[in-house]
């Protein structure tokens, strides 16, 4: 898939783009049956709520570790996702920084507070915000069920620096409250990204977003595949974060199969 000039520039001026129903329901089926049986893995890259359910299984994109998954290996390298990450970072040479299932369960699944995340990013080492995030929604999302909500052209402020959050079950780098008032009430609306299972949105590295509490009688299963450029891989320092939310692979993704999902299966 190849964005037009228009998307291109729309990306610039927002710092995302939204594509309803990218992928079809039958490769969501596949998907959603990787994160049921992902889900029951136990490992350190399966973060927990406090109730037990699950929050967020890392690194599944890889060919090796315990939560790697093939069709999520597929999914990375597809044409219809990887292609717009590397037109908007302007860099062929593209590499998967993390990838992330976000689970909200119904009822129990908490808020991710607003928050940039080359605010996290930078301190791994990462000198500049050549980086986007391709988000994969596995579930119908509602504003009810905790969609994800972006604020238009906030990439534009540059990087804000953050507060350490330890508020929720996965602690990190969020905006400080005052300030974050500050920018809500200086700017557009903030646009919630809700849609059929297989609507995605590409989002750059220094978009404000967050998602709230899913209130609703339905889980919330988003992928997230957070991209980065070779030339701007980490120059990690001393006690860096594990590999699982700081890649070791630096290798540019290759251009693969756009049925690679369901080849997987």
């Amino acid at each position: 898939m190849e964005l037009t000039d228009q998307q291109i520039e729309q990306f610039d001026r927002d710092g995302f783009l939204v594509f309803p129903d990218l992928f079809d329901r039958s490769e969501v089926a596949v998907l959603r049956r990787e994160v049921a049986r992902l889900s029951g893995i136990d490992s350190e890259e399966v973060v927990r709520e406090h109730t037990g359910g699950v929050r967020t299984i890392f690194r599944v994109h890889e060919d090796d570790g315990p939560t790697r998954s093939k069709p999520f290996h597929a999914l990375v390298r597809t044409p219809r996702l990887l292609r717009p990450v590397q037109q908007v970072l302007k860099d062929d040479g593209v590499y998967v920084y993390h990838t992330k299932i976000n689970t909200k369960p119904a009822i129990e699944g908490t808020v991710w507070q607003w928050h940039q995340d080359y605010g996290s990013w930078m301190r791994d080492g990462c000198r500049r915000p050549d980086m986007a995030t391709f988000n994969l929604m596995m579930t119908d999302t509602t504003e009810m069920g905790g969609a994800l909500y972006l604020i238009p052209g906030s990439h534009k402020l540059g990087r804000i620096e953050p507060v350490y959050d330890e508020s929720t079950s996965y602690k990190f780098w969020a905006m400080p409250k005052q300030r974050m008032i500050e920018i809500l009430k200086s700017s557009p609306e903030p646009v919630a990204v809700t849609g059929r299972a297989g609507t995605c949105v590409l989002f750059h590295c220094n978009v404000l977003h967050a998602s709230g509490h899913n209130l609703s009688a339905e889980d919330r299963w988003h992928i997230y595949v957070s991209c980065n450029t070779v030339a701007n891989r980490p120059q990690l320092g001393e006690n860096p974060r594990p590999d699982w939310v700081v890649s070791r692979n630096w290798n540019p993704l290759p251009l693969e199969a756009d049925d690679g999902v369901l080849k997987a299966a």
